[in-house]
């Protein structure tokens, strides 16, 4: 297809000019500089050995770490090399957010905030079709002075992905800018023929996993220009939502407006853990799930709503995978709308005692949707069962929680055999730091 053709296929498609700015190696490069070191040259690991992670997994690399020992970010403590040139840490994520809002205050020093989206902890996505003129000639020029910035300014090493669309800036990210000596790529519609057709290992792709990937074998697409050629109703027929969205990628395409504001038509709270081991005592597995169940009713009694759904997702142990033959299961049920701690927990040990076999477990989801406003409650006068006073006295636990830490106060079954509440406490994202009721 030449550039004639290519043009009249994207012709349609809106031209911006996206970049979509990776810190390198985020975690590691916070650490070193805390530390006066390079983060380029250092070699540390930031090493999260909380009681889930089997003996400790490794969270983060520096590059060195990765380049010269060959520590990757699912390496075990008991994988990592022994010598004195490695440098291990503990993990500070709340040290790490700040870290992101003051990137992302540079960021908005180039592009306003409509037109920036922190799109995880290390990536931010922003939209400077309207503002890198005022900074440089070129995108890349005004690419390098964000980099120099955060150099200067944080002593951290920015890569850039540039493209006309945000899809083709990820790729550009991921393909092209990572391995650059710049640390930039810069990707165009026309550019997808001759970069992102050949692409024969199409995990390598961003959103395409090895389960999607044997599918697409499956189906004789090789290549992501085998992607870009198949037809796509069958796409759709044969995936659904996700085929559009993989054909769509293959061209490069994605219509994504950052401004636009999104309205959330059923949002709902949850909380998940993976236990510290597998769990086989069913009195044990009803401590954690009245634990996860009672934090979740206190997030949504914090924002002033209840629940009319409860859902629970438990994940089974590697071994009762292969014995069951499944994964686990995954029910929901509709309840008259309640935020009461008693009543979800209550509820959740129903779904859970109907449909447990009696199975060694290792993850748990729970999560409360189809939510009402606090004052919006229905009142059941013939089957109530909450007094005026328990909710008096749930208020004033979260509040004192919110005040003083999620650990303040807790419920007796939190010190029983088989509890996690106490160790999960003070974490963030599963590792050091946080208050999980909010």
């Amino acid at each position: 297809m030449n550039v004639e053709q290519l043009q009249t296929v994207y012709v349609k498609e809106a031209r911006r000019v996206f970049f979509l700015i990776d810190s390198k190696s985020f975690y590691a490069s916070v650490e070193c500089v805390q530390r006066g070191l390079n983060p380029l040259k250092a070699e540390l690991v930031v090493l999260s050995e909380q009681s889930n992670t089997n003996g400790g997994l490794v969270l983060a690399a520096s590059p060195m770490a990765k380049k010269h020992l060959g520590i990757s970010n699912v390496t075990r403590k008991r994988e990592l090399p022994n010598t004195s040139s490695l440098i291990m840490v503990n993990p500070r994520m709340n040290l790490y957010i700040e870290k992101n809002m003051d990137l992302n205050q540079i960021f908005l020093e180039f592009v306003d905030q409509e037109h920036l989206l922190p799109y995880s902890i290390d990536e931010s996505i922003l939209d400077v079709t309207s503002f890198w003129h005022l900074f440089g000639n070129t995108p890349e020029e005004v690419a390098l002075k964000i980099q120099r910035e955060a150099r200067q300014r944080m002593g951290l090493y920015l890569t850039v992905g540039i493209g006309d669309s945000p899809v083709l800036a990820k790729l550009a990210l991921d393909i092209e800018a990572k391995h650059a000596k710049n640390l930039q790529g810069t990707w165009h519609y026309e550019d997808v023929p001759k970069k992102l057709w050949p692409i024969s290992d199409l995990t390598e792709v961003w959103s395409i996993g090895k389960r999607t990937a044997k599918k697409l074998h499956q189906w004789g697409i090789n290549t992501m220009g085998d992607l870009a050629i198949y037809n796509p109703y069958l796409l759709r027929e044969k995936m659904g939502l996700m085929g559009d969205q993989l054909y769509a990628l293959s061209w490069g395409i994605d219509r994504t407006d950052l401004t636009e504001q999104v309205s959330v038509k059923n949002k709902s709270y949850s909380n998940s853990q993976v236990l510290p081991r597998d769990y086989r005592n069913q009195e044990e597995i009803e401590v954690v799930l009245s634990e996860l169940a009672d934090q979740v009713a206190a997030r949504i009694r914090y924002h002033q709503k209840q629940a009319r759904l409860v859902t629970l997702s438990i994940g089974y142990s590697y071994e009762a995978i292969k014995e069951e033959g499944t994964q686990g299961f995954h029910q929901t049920l509709r309840i008259e709308p309640t935020n009461h701690s008693q009543q979800l927990i209550n509820t959740i040990l129903k779904i859970f005692r109907q449909n447990w076999p009696g199975a060694t477990i290792r993850n748990i989801y729970i999560a409360y949707g189809d939510l009402l406003d606090d004052h919006q409650e229905q009142l059941d006068l013939f089957n109530s069962t909450e007094s005026e006073s328990s909710q008096k006295v749930e208020k004033l636990l979260d509040q004192m929680r919110t005040k003083f830490g999620s650990t303040a106060i807790m419920r007796g079954i939190s010190h029983e055999k088989g509890g996690t509440a106490l160790e999960r406490g003070n974490l963030v994202g599963g590792h050091n730091g946080g208050n999980s009721y909010e």
